[in-house]
């Protein structure tokens, strides 16, 4: 869902930058100050960039200007991000804690009659902290079993939520699916129970059964990533994507050494938006280590950002009546942002040569500035071209404040094993602080080749999506360079089609596939496919974990 700022954080991506908040280099290292002491930080707003604006190269020093010319409104004052409150249970709360430390002693011996590690990758500070969920205490998929609980990383102060819920079907046999919203700051429980989870939450706040579930026929994990997002928290701060990924590879393989019967199912990764980023980096995370208990089997990316250099071309066609809709702004508005596209690309490739913050984030500024603003300021929907924004508090739909009401009850928490005092469907200072390190514009798509070396990847986007549209979307898919770009880029899109008996025939959206890379564009789904298009959504998610285009 959503990314910059208005982040649907459903997803992820986003849309205009509002002032922009500075995040000055070493201000986490006040981890440790009160509120006092931060107001004290944030009372001196830009002695430090300053400081370093003066070791910056030419280049950098100059796109600075040139951002700071162009949007003089913009705010400089630096951004602190607070603890949020919470109170940690006592280990007698959970049902299981599990140590990596006790992990990292185990050694086995492999088929060359060496020792190793059975898991591999430094473990030690983390544990896993696990709580059985009584489906009948919150009245969600009463009868399948589901856990709830964080991981724990104690040296840096990390506490990640999650939220398991089996397969409806055969969980003995049916594979483990990671979910993940991006943002860069929305829970993933925003995408349980507005989009694909096996409930919903109404205007009345009560949960209502979603048929088209996603754990229909495999087993979810919802989580709460980076920390002090939803029911995460920490002292300290994540603040890029590859730091994420070492939490996420933590949790994983700390989960399937507890639950071992899910750990010999397939493992597949999905998620939406800002997941553009986050998948690539996790996948190869998790594959880079030799010894492990993740039976990492694909990914699936929903409507994300992942190549800002291809992708940002195709916010002008896609609001001005070139993705198969209606254009959304008049021709004066088009051409500014044709003027536009060449500098944003200039500056996103050199973000892309040197992978600097600070080219980085002026790249990020002026091309959210540039090529989102003009859209998102005509009040309408950036996550669907076909309707206003409803809400604009949250991310335009209601269901999110519905979902938050609901996670905010004192019962609810309760029975989650929550340790946070409240809940947010969307942190914007963590959103803010990934820009400002220069997280958004980096080039991870770069990590895609190497993953389709060993797994399929999946790109799907609903094809209403503006903020991160199915144009931009197949483009940079065309554009990456691998093995099978040729035989790819050159295949046409064919019909996808419903193939259960009921609906069977009906066409649903697009697709092309060669070797392991796969994209779909999905007809009348907006940023949320399975929100706009729970039916269709639940059709491809079921036959591409059942190998279909593999």
């Amino acid at each position: 869902m959503r990314l910059l700022s208005t982040t649907l954080l459903v997803g992820a991506a986003s849309a205009a930058v509002p002032p922009m908040q500075q995040v000055m280099n070493g201000l986490y290292e006040h981890k440790e100050a009160v509120a006092s002491e931060a107001e004290d930080i944030l009372a001196k707003p830009l002695q430090k960039l300053q400081d370093h604006l003066k070791t910056l190269s030419n280049e950098a020093g100059e796109m600075w200007e040139e951002v700071s010319n162009l949007f003089p409104h913009m705010d400089h004052t630096p951004m602190l991000s607070l603890p949020k409150k919470h109170t940690r249970r006592p280990d007698s709360h959970w049902d299981q804690v599990v140590r990596g430390a006790d992990l990292q002693k185990i050694w086995v011996e492999g088929a060359d009659g060496e020792k190793h590690r059975e898991v591999g990758g430094k473990l030690d500070a983390y544990d896993l902290r696990v709580k059985k969920v009584d489906p009948s205490a919150l009245g969600i998929d009463p009868g399948v079993k589901q856990y709830s609980g964080y991981l724990d990383d104690n040296d840096n102060d990390k506490h990640l939520f999650y939220w398991f819920f089996e397969s409806r079907n055969d969980p003995a046999n049916d594979p483990v699916v990671l979910w993940l919203n991006g943002g860069p700051g929305c829970s993933s429980l925003t995408g349980l129970f507005v989009e694909l989870g096996p409930s919903s939450i109404n205007k009345k706040i009560e949960t209502v059964y979603n048929e088209f579930a996603w754990n229909s026929n495999a087993s979810v994990i919802f989580l709460d990533q980076p920390v002090n997002v939803g029911y995460s928290y920490s002292g300290s701060a994540v603040t890029d994507t590859v730091a994420a990924g070492k939490d996420v590879y933590a949790l994983l393989s700390l989960f399937f050494k507890n639950f071992p019967e899910y750990a010999k199912q397939d493992f597949h990764i999905a998620g939406e938006s800002y997941a553009g980023h986050y998948i690539p980096v996790f996948a190869s995370e998790i594959l880079s280590h030799k010894d492990r208990n993740i039976n990492l089997k694909s990914v699936l990316i929903g409507n994300g950002l992942t190549d800002g250099l291809t992708q940002y071309e195709y916010y002008r066609p896609m609001a001005c009546g070139d993705g198969g809709y209606p254009a959304v702004l008049d021709e004066s508005a088009c051409r500014s942002m044709d003027n536009a596209l060449p500098r944003c690309q200039s500056m996103i490739e050199s973000c892309y040569n040197s992978e600097s913050a600070w080219i980085c984030v002026p790249a990020s500024i002026y091309c959210n500035n540039a090529l989102m603003s003009p859209y998102q300021q005509t009040g309408q929907n950036v996550y669907d071209v076909r309707a206003k924004c409803e809400d604009p508090s949250n991310l335009c739909y209601p269901d999110m404040g519905y979902v938050s009401e609901y996670l905010n009850k004192k019962s609810v928490r309760e029975a989650l094993g929550a340790e946070t005092d409240g809940y947010d469907s969307c942190n914007m200072d963590i959103n803010r602080d990934f820009l400002f390190h220069g997280d958004w514009m980096k080039p991870y798509h770069r990590l895609v080749p190497g993953l389709l070396e060993q797994i399929p990847v999946l790109i799907y986007a609903g094809d209403a999506d503006f903020i991160c549209n199915w144009l931009g979307n197949k483009a940079w898919t065309e554009a990456l360079e691998w093995p099978g770009q040729k035989e790819y880029a050159s295949l046409e899109l064919e019909d996808l089609l419903i193939e259960q008996q009921e609906h069977k025939g009906k066409k649903i959206g697009q697709i092309k596939s060669h070797g392991n890379f796969t994209f779909m564009r999905l007809y009348g789904g907006g940023h949320m496919v399975p929100m706009d298009q729970p039916e269709s959504s639940l059709e491809f998610f079921n036959r591409w974990l059942g190998g279909e285009w593999f």
